[in-house]
Order: C-alpha cells, then structure tokens, then sequence
C-alpha cells in the first residue's frame, strides 16, 4: 500500500522539482549564452575602432595581423567588410561559408552597416548547432564605412550549459531520493493501521467474528478508527452469539414440550374408533408434530455448524473418501444410479461445518426430492477464480423433475419450498444452510439446470458449490 502512495508523492514531486528546474535551466542557458554574446561584443567594439584607423589611413597590415592573432588564439575568426559587402580584412573563404551556413548573418550584417549593434542571439538550446554572429559598425552614424563580423562555435558554450544542466539535475535528485527515504518508513508507519484494518476485514468477510484492529499504533485519527471497528465488531459479534444462542435454546426448549406433545397424542391412539374421521386427523397431528421435530433439529444443527466460522484446506480426495460408498448404498436402495468424475489431488477452503455435510445435503435433496434416476458427482478446477488462485466447482446434478429458474433464486432462501415437495419430508433450510456456509468460506452455491431426462422433456436439478483453492501442501524431504 505504501508503495502505491510513493508512486503518487513520486511524481508529485517531481512535477513540483521540474516547474523549478526548468525554469533555473532555462536562465542558467541563457546566461551562458549572454556572457559569451557580451564577450564578442568586447572583442568587435576593440576591433571596431582599429578598423576605422587602418582603413582611413590605409595602414591594414597591423590590423591584419592582430586579427590572425585572435582567431589562432580563440579560435574565432574575424573578418572586416565593406557597405557592399565584400571582405577586407580576415578570412574570405571561411566569412562566405558563414554566410552560406548562418541565416541570420546576411540580417545581422545589413543592421551593423546601417549603424546598428547586432542583438544577442536567442538560439540557446544545447541541441541547436548554430554559430554566434556579432557585427560592429565601422565609423558613426552615416560615415560607417564597413563592419567587423566575428563568427564565433559555441560548441563549448553549449557544453557548459550541459554541464550545469546536469548539476541542477543532479541537485533534483537529492530531495526525491530523501523523499523517498523519509517517505518509505513514514507511509509504511501511518498506513500500518489500514493494512491491520484491511487484513480484519478479510478475516471478518470469512466469518472470524472474533478478530480486532490493533487501536495502539499509528496516527491519532486511525487510532479512533482501530478503536470504532473493534467497538462495531464487538456489537456485531455479541448480536450474532445472542442470535445463535436464542436459535438454539429455543429449539432446545422447545424440543421437550414438542415431545410430551407427540406422546401425548400418540397415546391417543388405542381410543380412536377405525370407521371415524379421529384416525385422519390423528395422522394429520403425528405428520406435523414430526416435521415440527425435523425443523427443530435442522435449527439446532445450523445453529451449531454456524458458530464454527472458520474456513480451512482440505483434500477433497479425504472427503470423498468418507462418504461416496454410503452415497452408492443410499443409491443403491433407492434404485438409482451415483456416477462419480472427481480427479485426484484437489485441494480446496472446506466451509464451516465441513464440505461433507454439504455434499451429504445436496446428495439427499437429489434421492428425495428430484425423483431421479442417475445423481452425478463431478469437480472441476477453473484457473483464476479469485485473488488469489483457482476455483473448484464440485456439482451434483440429477436427471430428475428439477426446478424452474424462476424458483432457483428462491431456493436458496430459508424455509422456502416448492409447491410440488410441501408432502415431502424436510424443513427448506437445507440450501440455504449450505448456501450461508459456502459463503463463510468465500465460496459460492449456485443452483443450475442438470443433467437431461431420460424422457427429454427438459432437465433435472444441479447445486454447483465453488470453493476458493487451497495451496498444496509439500511432501517431507527424505531423511
């Protein structure tokens, strides 16, 4: 998480470096190139005057050698011109060249014989591979009688300006690599108490009602926050017990009065006359008396399996293990046919109460409610599910009545069943149990169309449980 926050600060602060930097550099270019424009300007106004002495008098020979002394000594050469033009004094091959090369000579030229001093140039730009032209009248006002032109590389100049360029640079860097230094174990201190909370979370999404944020460590506002998650989580865990604990007592308390109840009526038996209505409605009373028995015990069960809110791996191969012969007895007994497709070596987050449970319910629903002939039981590994991993889907499907897709999203809701099963034995909490438990595990049951009737009038029921995966765990090296 902190790094994230560097990647934001990062680049916030390099923006801010640059709208500094980029500006100083700009300046520190121009500079450079005004103190070497300043030099050229020092240089032609000496030579400017010398020129106007030698051409008046006639006498070049010690201008000529001072100018071929210069352009030895700097590099630089110097050329002395006429109003038409034409070289006097200086090198004639290397002033035509210029001219040929530089754009701005021709201008700069024409403003010097009219009069003027040249303007500084403004390409600055280390990239840009253009000379310095500075042209000086020769003579005043209108008696210029020619101009002295240097033509100056400013590849060095141009150097420079890298050179201080990569100082500035270099002097950005300090503040982003303390920055980052201090920012490091700063984020990682003020965001060590999201990360706590973050992790909670994740516990609680799992069904651990027991975890708590650490309200000790961090900024004063996260601490206030640690300390109101764990006073929520407190609640919620208290409503949750209490809502579990009056399910079961409930149930439990109830289960003896219920009890006395059947017995008593069932002892009503030996007094009922065989040709009057009391038998019907005796059979009637023991028939809900029962079912009110079963729907007690399936609250008592839940009630037990949802106080283990804790996921955990397993072998499927372990599970399975456990209960496919039985499943082929109950098969067997009820004339039909259990298929079994699983590979080997699966391992996935088992539910609270245990994946067996679940597959026993779903298993029970397909023998006493689908009225099938062939139940299969299948597992599949789909890569990428989730976060962190893959999923593995296990289905049961018959080929038996199913239901209509309008009532798969009620299926799954508690004490609900469908009309053609109200006189089959069972309560309606079945799906749902297994349906709130698989989702304790970060799974998920979803109901679909199975496999096809053997009279093709459509297609039996499927329950698809789709649980996380779980790490394999490596076999012990040889001793």
């Amino acid at each position: 998480m902190h790094r994230r926050l560097l990647v934001v600060l990062v680049p916030l602060a390099v923006l801010l470096i640059a709208a500094l930097g980029v500006p100083l550099s700009v300046t520190v270019a121009e500079r450079e190139m005004q103190e070497t424009y300043v030099d050229r300007l020092n240089d032609v106004g000496r030579f400017a005057p010398l020129a106007e002495t030698a051409l008046s008098t006639g006498r070049t020979e010690a201008l000529h050698q001072e100018l071929a002394r210069y352009q030895e000594l700097y590099g630089i050469p110097v050329a002395v011109i006429d109003t038409s033009g034409r070289v006097l004094l200086g090198p004639a091959g290397t002033y035509q060249e210029a001219a040929r090369a530089e754009s701005a000579l021709p201008r700069i030229v024409t403003a010097a014989l009219a009069g003027a001093r040249s303007e500084p140039s403004g390409e600055w730009a280390p990239w840009d591979d253009s000379a310095l032209v500075v042209a000086e009248p020769v003579g005043r006002d209108s008696e210029v009688v020619g101009a002295v032109v240097t033509i100056s590389d400013l590849s060095k100049t141009r150097y420079r300006i890298l050179v201080r360029w990569a100082q500035l640079a270099g002097l950005g860097l300090l503040p982003l690599i303390a920055l980052v230094a201090v920012a490091w174990p700063v984020s990682a201190w003020v965001l060590r108490p999201v990360r706590e909370l973050d992790a909670a979370s994740s516990r609680i999404s799992q069904g651990d009602l027991t975890i708590r944020a650490d309200a000790e460590a961090g900024p004063v506002e996260l601490r206030r926050l640690a300390e109101s998650f764990n006073t929520m989580m407190d609640a919620v865990e208290n409503a949750v017990q209490r809502q579990r604990a009056f399910v079961s007592d409930a149930s439990h308390q109830l289960r003896n009065p219920l009890t006395s109840l059947r017995l008593a009526v069932e002892s009503l038996e030996p007094h009922l006359r065989a040709d009057g209505n009391g038998r019907q409605v005796y059979d009637v009373a023991v028939d809900e008396l029962k079912a009110m028995q079963r729907m007690l015990n399936s609250l008592q069960a839940s009630a037990r399996m949802e106080s283990i809110r804790t996921a955990s791996p397993v072998d499927l191969d372990a599970v399975l293990a456990t209960r496919v012969d039985r499943w082929r007895a109950l098969t067997a007994t009820a004339g039909q046919t259990l298929t079994v497709d699983v590979p080997p070596g699966l391992r996935l987050l088992e539910p609270p109460g245990g994946l067996g449970s679940i597959l026993d319910e779903l298993i029970s629903n397909a023998l006493r409610l689908s009225d099938a002939q062939v139940v299969e039981v299948t597992a599949r590994v789909v890569p990428g599910g989730t976060d962190t991993g893959g999923v593995v889907t296990i289905a049961v499907r018959d080929d038996g009545q199913g239901i209509d897709a309008s009532e798969r999203a009620q299926a799954l809701r508690r004490f609900w069943r469908s009309p053609r099963h109200q006189n089959v034995s069972g309560t309606g909490l079945g799906l749902a149990i297994c349906a709130d438990l698989v989702a304790a595990a970060g799974g998920e049951l979803r109901l679909e169309e199975g496999l096809p009737r053997p009279d093709e009038s459509g297609h039996g029921f499927a329950a698809v449980v789709a649980l996380p995966t779980a790490p394999q765990v490596a076999a012990p090296s040889p001793t």
